[in-house]
């Protein structure tokens, strides 16, 4: 069992986390416990305990859009521009047409959704100042951060509320003004690019973008800039299949830079880390340990937080799995179990 226990009662400022615990970027499996102090891991203690809970870092979304979690599995058989490309897109025509308090409460549901899947940070993509204001509202008192990127204007980019800016693609607009922007603020840039063909990720890099979004068709050129710059790339595997555009070619991405993993659009797509690993860890040669970074270390350093791994300096963002539930019992891999086989009825506590 997990034994959340303070130094003193009611102190809450001392907690241990007792199991397998999966340490470091490698996710070394260690019994014994993490050790917490004041939010943040203060030891990793190998010791003999009875525990069979596994210990893992809690997920990063490292992308999303769940602005649209009021259009849920809407518009089968549409191609890729007329579910989500701005301005008329199908996803657009919904969030211009849905109340507010609809839309803000819709999200609240989807992050508490997130929270309960191991999700305690995203990086979010949000439709100008109107909808950083939503995501604020809907975010509000859940133990999920939002790093949010306003799209369309430099006033979202430059909301209070807003981490930065999230461009829809070089082939839709020309962001240099904006990039410029966010450059001076000192605010992230992120930019979807080589979806759906590789004709605009020329365009994209020549932005020195903090991360890439997609990156499905590079060619040789596109790899060679991402080993040489070293931008990170966000894959979305689940997404990618149900647009049509196909699937991103991990080896390729992880063998020249770093590459964290989000779930894109709720309408798509649930915004759940365990079936996202799944699916890339299935569907391609990406091993668990490197699947399990893309979803915690990786997504992190998108996000600019400092978690992510089991590591003492490290916020304490945990997941804590039930090794003997009737899905997780008998186990003999705890990295693969966590990536390839674990989900919401696993999950025993996510820390905060």
């Amino acid at each position: 069992m997990t034994d959340p226990a303070a130094d003193e009662p009611g102190s809450g400022d001392t907690e241990t986390y007792e199991g397998t615990v999966l340490v470091g970027e490698d996710f070394e499996a260690v019994e014994g416990r993490v050790v917490v102090e004041d939010g943040a891991i203060a030891a990793i203690e190998e010791a003999s305990v009875a525990s069979d809970d596994i210990v893992c870092p809690a997920f990063v979304n490292a992308h999303t859009h769940i602005g649209d979690s009021v259009a849920k599995e809407a518009g089968r058989r549409l191609d890729l521009d007329a579910l989500v490309a701005p301005p008329d897109g199908l996803k657009h025509r919904i969030l211009r047409e849905t109340p507010d308090e609809e839309l803000v409460a819709a999200m609240r549901r989807s992050l508490r959704y997130m929270h309960a899947t191991g999700t305690t940070a995203h990086v979010e993509f949000r439709e100008g100042v109107a909808g950083v204001d939503a995501i604020a509202a809907a975010v509000d008192g859940l133990p999920v951060e939002s790093v949010v990127l306003g799209r369309e204007t430099v006033a979202a980019m430059e909301h209070p509320f807003a981490a930065g800016f999230g461009a829809s693609g070089a082939r839709d607009a020309d962001f240099d003004a904006e990039r410029a922007a966010t450059r001076a603020a000192g605010k992230l840039f992120g930019i979807h690019a080589g979806e759906r063909d590789p004709h605009d990720l020329d365009a994209a890099m020549d932005l020195d973008p903090d991360h890439l979004v997609h990156v499905v068709h590079p060619e040789e050129r596109h790899l060679d800039r991402l080993a040489a710059e070293g931008w990170p790339v966000v894959v979305c595997p689940r997404s990618n299949l149900v647009t049509g555009v196909g699937v991103p070619p991990l080896r390729d991405l992880l063998d020249r830079t770093t590459v964290a993993l989000g779930t894109d659009n709720v309408m798509l797509d649930s915004p759940s880390m365990f079936r996202e690993m799944e699916f890339a860890a299935k569907l391609t040669d990406a091993t668990a340990v490197e699947v399990l970074r893309m979803a915690t270390a990786a997504g992190a350093a998108v996000a600019g937080l400092n978690c992510g791994a089991i590591e003492p300096g490290r916020d304490a963002r945990l997941l804590v799995l039930d090794g003997d539930s009737d899905n997780l019992a008998g186990v003999r891999d705890p990295v693969r179990a966590v990536v390839r086989r674990a989900g919401q009825g696993d999950v025993k506590a996510v820390v905060p």
